[in-house]
């Protein structure tokens, strides 16, 4: 694509093709758990959207620069189960399990968790026939392959359905949320429970596994409907400590039925599947490698062990401890959640790494579902005149080479590309600490509206702390930017392709 600056002033409209929305995948929250409110109203089902119309279309380029995040994910390890996504035959999604003994022994990755670990799975029923009318399960093992009881302690821990728990419903694009009761869809709920430390009342706070036995950890439906929509999905994310190694394992099966009822499977039940069974199916697409420089790179989905379960980092400049504010009207950003072709010039690739994985799924944990990123940014003003800053969180046109521009559309496109909650801890401009959360909702090209207006006197420092645990229904990268108020700004542009 070649592009075509003009004067600031100019406004080029420009016509564009855009493909149908695709719907959000289906996430969860957990049927035994108390629903609470939303506070805002609820349709009985998600919003129909029908296929975008050819809209005229301003593209604006906005002239900043992009910074790599500091520091590196953890090293923790991520249960990370996320293919298939739609499950249409039962059988393993992910198992960790020793392939001896086995009758697949492929489907068996063969690694113990030991010590902080954590679990991230999002799948989707649906009913393409009538035999898949019958209620999927999900099931959850862990297995102590030891000689003395292994004792797993759950920190924090949530799962929810789409449907009921966690609908996909239209929100503004900023909402205050302190009391976590805003969400549109089990993604955004699931992260904004684990981001506040919850954990659901239906998952044991603890689990004593004798050695050599199997023990279930979750065992809930993923019920797919008989009319529009049919599709339902179960998100799940959990956070656990183990003090000896265990082995994981995600499996899927319809429901048993017992004098024409559906029943919860049985232990047993699991066991066997797991002993018996093969991977479940239908398989998504199978991954480009990432070394070969494909422009139309597919990234497949994740099913293995992936390293990282937070990024925690203070945002300097250089060998000091503070970061200095932009000059007014002038911008920064560091990327969220940055993949092979979508770095922004930075050359930073923050996709987790896999320890073990399926050949045919994802070679990286790209997106970082379920990572959360930890981010101070001690702020500080070197000029002697007041500065107020602002905070946002954007998302502009994907793009992995350029860094000191950026592509937004106005308006942005329908689709929606992260839907969940931030929280920002600082003191305000009395000096009072502060803790708030906001659910955001961004499509594709968007820039974000402030989040914050901070007023930094002269040459004083104040630091910002933004926790994100990045959302199962997001499409990654997003851009946290900071703005000093005031000046000229950035440049804006309007800009036209050539065939």
């Amino acid at each position: 694509m070649s592009l075509l600056f003009l004067s600031p002033i100019a406004q080029v409209n420009i016509p564009i093709d855009r493909p149908p929305i695709v719907q959000p995948s289906i996430a969860p929250q957990d049927v035994t758990a108390p629903r609470r409110s939303l506070s805002l109203p609820l349709p009985p089902q998600e919003p129909s959207q029908p296929p975008l119309p050819k809209l005229q279309k301003q593209e604006q380029i906005r002239r900043q620069e992009v910074r790599a995040l500091l520091g590196q994910i953890d090293q923790v390890p991520v249960f990370n189960s996320n293919s298939p996504e739609v499950v249409l035959t039962e059988g393993i999604l992910l198992s960790t399990f020793s392939p001896n003994g086995m009758a697949v022994p492929a489907a068996h990755l063969n690694y113990a968790f030991n010590g902080r670990f954590d679990i991230f799975s999002h799948h989707i029923s649906r009913a393409g026939h009538g035999s898949h009318l019958r209620t999927l399960f999900q099931g959850i093992l862990l297995h102590n392959p030891g000689d003395t009881p292994a004792v797993v302690e759950v920190m924090q821990a949530s799962t929810y359905l789409t449907r009921p728990d966690a609908l996909f419903v239209d929100l503004p694009k900023v909402v205050e949320d302190p009391l976590g009761r805003v969400f549109s869809g089990p993604g955004s709920r699931v992260v904004g429970d684990v981001l506040r430390g919850h954990r659901n009342p239906a998952i044991a706070r603890t689990l004593t596994i004798p050695p050599k036995t199997t023990q279930v950890l979750l065992n809930m439906p993923i019920p797919a409907g008989v009319t529009t929509p049919t599709s339902n999905g179960r998100s799940t994310l959990m956070r656990l400590n183990v003090d000896q190694p265990i082995h994981v394992a995600n499996l899927a099966m319809f429901a048993p039925q017992e004098g024409g009822r559906e029943r919860v499977p049985t232990l047993e039940e699991w066991q066997n599947l797991l002993v018996k069974g093969e991977l479940a199916g239908p398989r998504d697409r199978p991954p480009t490698p990432l070394d070969n420089g494909n422009p139309n790179l597919i990234y497949g989905r994740v099913a293995g062990v992936s390293t990282g379960s937070q990024w925690t980092t203070q945002l300097v400049d250089g060998n000091t401890q503070t970061l200095a504010i932009p000059s007014q009207g002038e911008a920064f950003s560091y990327g969220i959640s940055l993949l092979h072709n979508g770095r922004f010039g930075t050359g930073q690739i923050q996709s987790a790494p896999l320890l073990a994985r399926y050949p045919d799924t994802a070679y990286a944990g790209n997106g970082n579902y379920g990572v959360q990123y930890n981010l101070t940014l001690p702020l500080h003003n070197k000029t002697n005149q007041p500065q107020t800053i602002s905070l946002s969180l954007d998302t502009p046109v994907k793009q992995d080479k350029v860094n000191n521009l950026l592509l937004f559309l106005s308006p942005p496109e329908p689709r929606i590309f992260f839907r969940g909650p931030v929280r920002i801890r600082y003191h305000d401009n009395n000096g009072v600490q502060q803790t708030r959360y906001f659910h955001i909702v961004q499509r594709r090209g968007e820039q974000g509206a402030s989040l914050l207006d901070l007023r930094l006197g002269p040459n004083e420092s104040r630091s910002i702390e933004v926790n994100v645990v990045y959302p199962p229904d997001a499409t990654p990268p997003q851009l946290l930017t900071i703005t000093t108020q005031g000046g000229s700004g950035a440049i804006a542009e309007q800009i036209t392709q050539k065939p």
